[in-house]
């Protein structure tokens, strides 16, 4: 199971090996000095205090470090963690022979990158490419996605069709015969996909950016 102690310590670690505060590397993120100071982590009433996905996004690029790096001080106090998830790259995702009829990652090719457990043991990553994803996934971003997750509107997902195209967008709708798409990336159309074109579809669950 992945904790708050388990998040807190692995961003106190980061900050040491970069000769910094937990204070210092709040400032270099460009966040308020006290982000990361112990007294935030719980509130008054004794409840747990997470820091937010774009905390950590802004820790990493102030720190250099990459989201891989971070993962393994995470799992370095979590001997339960999930060590690795399968990582392929978005362009190869709609090629054949990388998932089964079941939509999980199967078959050889897939590189690996340290992540800390998840619920879904078929969760896999993949690497952004080019800017069609702009202004919310960079080239270069990853994204974790969950094959089985439960997916309602609004959820930003990986869907593959049946002619091996592969997108992500925002679910906008979905009845028996439709899944309604809307574009991440205004420049970009929205897609409305009969259900029998899609051969899966994953929530995105976790992402570098």
């Amino acid at each position: 199971m992945l904790t708050h102690e388990h998040i807190w310590t692995a961003l106190d670690q980061l900050a040491s090996q970069h000769g910094l505060s937990p204070s210092a590397l709040a400032k270099k993120a460009g966040l308020d000095s006290t982000t990361f100071n112990k007294s935030k982590r719980m509130s008054l009433d004794g409840r747990l205090r997470w820091p937010s996905t774009e905390s950590i996004a802004k820790a990493l690029e102030a720190t250099g470090a990459q989201l891989d790096e971070f993962l393994r001080l995470v799992a370095k106090h979590n001997p339960r963690a999930r060590a690795t998830i399968p990582l392929l790259g978005f362009a190869q995702a709609g090629t054949g022979g990388f998932f089964d009829d079941g939509g999980f990652p199967a078959g050889t090719g897939w590189d690996e990158i340290a992540f800390p457990n998840v619920a879904d043991e078929h969760a896999y990553a993949l690497e952004i490419a080019g800017d069609s994803m702009l202004p919310l996934y960079r080239d270069g971003d990853i994204v974790v996605v969950s094959p089985t997750a439960s997916v309602r509107r609004g959820d930003r997902v990986v869907v593959r069709t049946m002619e091996g195209e592969v997108m992500a967008k925002e679910l906008r709708r979905q009845t028996s015969k439709t899944i309604e798409l809307r574009s991440l990336n205004p420049a970009h159309e929205d897609r409305i996909l009969p259900v029998e074109a899609v051969a899966a579809m994953g929530r995105i669950i976790w992402s570098s950016q």
